[in-house]
């Protein structure tokens, strides 16, 4: 058997190179309807433009039919139709390929080169819990998506600044945030020595409050980097404070003193680690004048700060029927107590005070809030609907729609377990013995080439951050991933309701009598709908999403 994860990317990549030169023309499918006919799709004026009478030359379609090559996934047929040049896989070598390796499609692509240290700085955990606005905390979400992501990526990442309000280690941690606790003040006399020097003349400054150095002029700097560089043209001076040199110096220690390295020289030479990483900072739209006064004040005041300096804003949140002024932690008290409402609601009873269950309800509130934060583009406008339907699972759109999912799921893979363990299931055979012709059902085909198969390709472009690009703004991806979600969740949705996945098996017939046979029909009430062997059958339909979805299996809901 062939080995190598298959790739979405390079497969598109060679059926363009067969074409020849030009600009790329394939596209996956991803539309059931489309998918029953074609898996990749050139289409007809794409072809006239490239072939003028859009007649593809016979022996560019023999190439692209005998397409090869490293993740090239393997071509079953190429057809002209009147859509346009028609590709359809190897389904079965597709699923024995993916499904032989499939922790490798659980990792992001590796990157061609690899990127610069990222410093991720969210000036939003300098305050108190109490006082994080919604837009806040959808910025300190925001930026720990993104340290995760990019960690998975492989890439190098230092997160700033460490909290020191003593409440806010505890809300973090309830929202299964991690971030770096407090640790030593950064020196700050460097950085005082400079602003002294730079400050604006005695007599412009006045009687100063207490903790107030002067004023710093910011407009040459602003109007040195340039209008493009999408710094706000009213930023004219900026007033250093004792509070704003310790803010800086932390950010000069953490973007300098990287772990793992050694120590800085004293006689460093000016830029030499300026270039060495790139500071992305992750502010709600109310902090964003207040940050770029941090970002030009680091330039004048350090020849080392780092030349890439990004800022990450996250739009407003508003909310649906209530005020503007409702808080991070009142926002999560209310989750929290809709979550326990909906299962009492379900089990007839409160659960709340049920030890066994306050981990569950804990995780579920929290699971819906970064829903929630994140499945808008971080730039955009967030409205929240506060109501108690907003977290039923009855819509499709939702995080709580994911999450019902995934317990199915976890459901579908202990009953598996448990009745493996009681001799009603045979153990899971090798896959290299199975039969994946067998594999007809449209929702299987959707599961692999919809949700494994591009799966490394989708952490790769949720990663991407534009560190080279011009511009002072850069965005994260972040409901990509949640789209994603979804439609993962709507695809197995649909195929758990049509299909008995966890069927009557032989042993289940002779062990145990009737008492065997209906507790294996808990699952669900439908017959078996095929008499094909249970080895390569009804477990093999729950190997896609099973193994995708192998680390959800802990996962739990009130059912």
């Amino acid at each position: 058997m062939a080995t190598g994860r298959l790739g979405v990317e390079e497969t598109l990549g060679a059926l363009n190179t067969a074409l020849g030169p030009g600009d790329p023309v394939w596209f996956k499918e991803t539309r059931a309807r489309h998918l029953r006919a074609r898996d990749f799709l050139a289409p007809r004026p794409a072809l006239q433009a490239r072939f003028g009478d859009g007649q593809v030359p016979e022996r560019v379609v023999r190439a692209v039919a005998g397409l090869q090559g490293p993740g090239v996934a393997p071509v079953l047929r190429c057809a002209p139709t009147p859509a346009g040049l028609a590709l359809q896989l190897q389904r079965p070598a597709v699923f024995e390929r993916v499904l032989g390796a499939v922790a490798a499609y659980v990792a992001p692509a590796a990157p061609a080169a690899p990127g610069p240290r990222v410093l991720l700085h969210c000036p939003a955990l300098r305050s108190a819990p109490g006082a994080l606005r919604l837009s806040q905390l959808r910025a300190v979400l925001v930026a720990d998506h993104l340290a995760r992501i990019l960690r998975a990526h492989g890439e190098s990442v230092r997160l700033v600044p460490a909290v020191r309000d003593p409440h806010m280690p505890t809300f973090l941690q309830q929202l299964r945030v991690d971030w770096p606790a407090a640790s030593e003040r950064a020196a700050t006399e460097a950085l005082r020595n400079r602003a002294l020097a730079e400050l604006s003349p005695a007599q412009e400054r006045g009687a100063l409050p207490r903790g107030v150095l002067g004023t710093v002029c910011l407009k040459e700097l602003v109007q040195e980097r340039g209008r493009a560089a999408g710094y706000d043209p009213n930023l004219d001076k900026c007033l250093v404070t004792e509070d704003l040199l310790s803010v800086l110096a932390e950010l000069q220690e953490a973007a300098r003193c990287w772990p793992g390295d050694s120590p800085p020289s004293l006689a460093a030479v000016p830029d030499a680690n300026a270039d060495r990483c790139m500071v992305v900072h992750v502010v709600s739209c109310e902090e964003e004048f207040q940050q770029q006064k941090v970002d030009l004040l680091w330039r004048k005041l350090d020849d080392q700060a780092p030349l890439t300096q990004k800022h990450l804003v996250c739009g407003p949140v508003k909310v649906a029927g209530a005020p503007g002024t409702l808080t991070a932690p009142e926002y999560y008290e209310l989750r929290h107590a809709q979550v326990c409402k909906a299962s009492a609601a379900k089990h007839g009873r409160d659960l709340a005070q049920d030890p066994a269950w306050t981990e569950v309800f804990s995780v579920l509130s929290v699971a819906t809030i970064k829903f929630e934060m994140l499945s808008t583009a971080p730039h955009g406008q967030l409205l929240l609907a506060l109501a108690d339907s907003s977290i039923s699972t009855k819509g499709t759109k939702s995080g709580t729609f994911v999450m019902y999912n995934c317990a199915r799921l976890a459901t579908l893979f202990e009953g598996y377990r448990h009745s493996m363990e009681r001799g009603l299931y045979p153990t899971f055979p090798p896959v290299s013995s199975l039969d994946f012709s067998l594999l007809q059902d449209e929702g299987e085909w959707l599961l692999l080439f919809n949700g494994i198969l591009p799966f490394p390709d989708l952490l790769s472009q949720t990663a991407a951050l534009a560190c080279t690009a011009p511009g002072l703004h850069t965005t994260a991806r972040t409901e990509t991933m949640c789209k994603f979600l979804v439609q993962l969740s709507m695809d197995f949705s649909s195929y758990y309701n049509r299909i008995h996945i966890l069927g009557v098996s032989a042993q289940q017939n002779g062990v145990g009598g009737c008492g065997g046979a209906r507790e294996a029909k808990d699952e669900t009430s439908r017959p078996f709908l095929s008499n094909r062997r249970l080895d390569h059958t009804c477990l093999v339909k729950c190997l896609p999403v099973s193994s995708f979805c192998g680390p959800c299996v802990k996962c739990f809901t009130p059912a």
